[in-house]
């Protein structure tokens, strides 16, 4: 894959990513973050193009109240891609660089009940940061050397941003598995 730079510039950095996922179990701040680099890298906020398109979504889940995602639609429309990929599913593509954005498990829970999601939603994503489910996904998907692990817990929204432009730009070393919540559990 080339390796030229995400920037909307377009100029050729070799050090630079050209597709990058930024995940993480919702409530941990990607789309926040991510929405303050849309100026420097094109950012794409996947669950808003799914939630926009009807031919992005095979279901809708009602225990939970969402769309269930047909990534195979969304991998088509994406077509080839270039810049930053926000989303809770976006380690699931093809990608040169993943960054996982992780945050205590009762900050999860605080967040996700403060946008009006159920208590059983919250919970529920709660248990899956405090168990690493993403990070594990990352990691087997693209490698331990390709995946970034950011604690968002008590950085603000620019610190995020921050720590996520880092990772695309190679100024700081793969770091899957530094954060551990196990104790929520």
């Amino acid at each position: 894959m080339s390796e030229e730079s995400t920037a909307d510039a377009g100029e050729t950095d070799p050090d630079v990513p050209a597709r990058v996922a930024v995940t993480g179990t919702p409530g941990t701040g990607k789309s926040t973050a991510t929405a303050l680099l849309e100026g420097e890298y094109d950012v794409i906020h996947l669950n808003d193009l799914i939630k926009g398109d009807d031919g992005l979504w095979s279901e809708r889940d009602a225990d939970r109240d969402t769309l269930v995602a047909d990534l195979d639609a969304v991998r088509e429309h994406l077509g080839d891609w270039r810049g930053v990929l926000d989303s809770h599913l976006a380690h699931r593509f093809d990608v040169d660089r993943v960054v996982v954005l992780r945050c205590h498990p009762e900050t999860v829970e605080a967040r996700l009940r403060e946008r009006g999601e159920s208590d059983a939603t919250a919970e529920e994503n709660a248990e899956s940061e405090a168990l690493d489910v993403i990070l594990s996904e990352a990691v087997a998907e693209h490698g331990v050397e390709n995946v970034y692990e950011v604690d968002t817990t008590d950085l603000d929204p620019a610190a995020v941003a921050a720590e996520i432009r880092a990772a695309i730009e190679g100024e700081r070393e793969p770091s899957a598995g530094t954060v551990d919540f196990m104790d929520y559990i």
